[in-house]
């Protein structure tokens, strides 16, 4: 089997498959590939997934640092888009992490498609900021940790009919003064917030 075949073989893999890959699989697998061939792989079973698998025993006690894109959809009401997240009791905004090579709004508009299924134009992302530091720590679950670096987006036009895959539980718009109290990315949300308020003179 040949390289190609190889990539073509682990993409037909379910996700859960993937995941389950071994580090000794993962070796052999790795080994023949060239850095390109190795990108590709990496963005077939998602970057962060792909890292962790790549430290064997390590993989759940290694704090990574992740960088990635996340969005305020807002409909023509000023209501904001958030999702209850299939993996914990929490709502948080469409978004995800970036693939290698992957321009931070190339990720926006692909996450927003994937878990949202509505459909942006780049000219019509509006950046709000870039966020870093402790309050963009996340603990998941399984007990992975991460810190991330988040490209903040707005967009207030898109196209399509809401649905979700199966990262998410619901999707819902919700009022500024109607936000759930169990949010996974209050910190995102408040400098949307601020941003669109009065500046003080």
């Amino acid at each position: 089997m040949n390289n190609k075949e190889l990539i073509e073989k682990i993409k037909k893999l379910s996700i859960q498959e993937q995941r389950n890959l071994s580090y000794e699989e993962l070796v052999k697998i790795i080994e023949p590939l060239s850095s390109d061939e190795i990108i590709e792989l990496s963005n077939v079973i998602g970057y962060p997934v792909f890292t962790r698998l790549c430290m064997g025993v390590l993989k759940h006690r290694f704090v990574l640092l992740q960088d990635g894109a996340a969005v305020i959809i807002v409909n023509d009401k000023g209501q904001i888009l958030l999702q209850s997240r299939a993996d914990r009791d929490k709502w948080g905004l469409p978004g995800g992490c970036q693939e290698l090579g992957e321009r931070f709004q190339d990720t926006i508009i692909r996450e927003i498609k994937e878990e949202t299924n509505l459909d942006v134009k780049e000219e019509d992302l509006e950046l709000i900021d870039i966020i870093s530091g402790s309050s963009r720590r996340n603990n998941y679950p399984n007990g992975d940790v991460v810190i991330n670096n988040t490209v903040l987006y707005c967009v207030k036009k898109y196209s399509g009919k809401l649905k979700w895959d199966s990262e998410s539980k619901n999707m819902k718009f919700f009022g500024l003064e109607d936000l759930p109290e169990n949010q996974n990315d209050p910190d995102l949300i408040e400098i949307y917030i601020n941003s669109i308020q009065p500046k003080k003179r």
